[in-house]
């Protein structure tokens, strides 16, 4: 039977701001996922940056092995090279292991390749410097099959034009944020036929499906197909081999 744990980033990213829930709520929320994520040995617990020195303390006190891992520029992505800058340098301080950027879509959508390419390299050579693991969200509802493949096909390109093989598996790309609107019911997280796409041609980097995998043959499903990790609020349930009625 495959350790579905060690493929699990147990995530939990809402905010006052994204949500309608209050700071307490948000954080007694947060403060609950480290401490399922230290219980059921999750290979990440996956939180916003503010908390991300809390769960680092909770961790290294309980002398657990679970990585800590936190977004950069989410959900849009189009806040520019400075506010990832900042960001991830306040996440690599407080004790992250991994950092999920939103890339710059919109830009890419636009046609700004070389914006877009440069954001990758940059960013990259900032977080793999620190020993940190990157992983590059595309927001696939965001894109047609053809801007999928080319997307995907960039952050590789970037990567082995400009690193050296030995960091080519701390880089990740990710499907979705799990937060685009999407209209008339459309995924807006990772499909079968997403993924495949991005797995066709991510390699050698890793994919990390993300965004309404919420039961157990939905994740072993995409685990056959070769991600390396499950992004998922519906880590329990999928465990637990039952279907989860969250909506992220």
């Amino acid at each position: 039977m495959t350790n579905l744990s060690k493929y699990i980033d147990a995530t939990f990213l809402k905010t006052t701001a994204n949500s309608d829930l209050s700071a307490k709520e948000v954080e007694k929320e947060v403060l609950s996922l480290i401490e399922e994520s230290i219980l059921e040995k999750y290979k990440l617990v996956m939180i916003p940056l503010e908390y991300v020195s809390t769960a680092r303390k909770q961790i290294s006190a309980s002398v657990s092995k679970v990585l800590v891992g936190t977004v950069i520029d989410f959900p849009d992505g189009d806040g520019g090279m400075e506010k990832k800058r900042v960001e991830a340098t306040k996440a690599i301080e407080d004790g992250a292991d991994e950092l999920d950027f939103v890339i710059d879509y919109k830009a890419f959508l636009r046609g700004e390749t070389k914006k877009v390419k440069e954001e990758v390299v940059d960013l990259s050579e900032m977080v793999l410097e620190q020993g940190k693991t990157i992983k590059w969200i595309i927001e696939t509802a965001a894109l047609n099959v053809q801007q999928i493949v080319q997307l995907t096909a960039l952050i590789k390109n970037c990567i082995v034009s400009n690193f050296e093989e030995d960091v080519y598996q701390r880089v990740f790309v990710k499907s979705s944020t799990g937060f685009y609107k999407t209209a008339d019911g459309v995924p807006n997280g990772a499909t079968i036929a997403s993924v495949v796409l991005m797995l066709e041609n991510a390699t050698p980097l890793q994919v990390k499906a993300s965004g309404g995998i919420k039961n157990y043959e939905d994740a072993l499903k995409m685990i056959a197909l070769g991600v390396k990790r499950i992004g998922t609020s519906s880590q329990k349930a999928i465990l637990n081999q039952k279907i989860a009625e969250n909506d992220y």
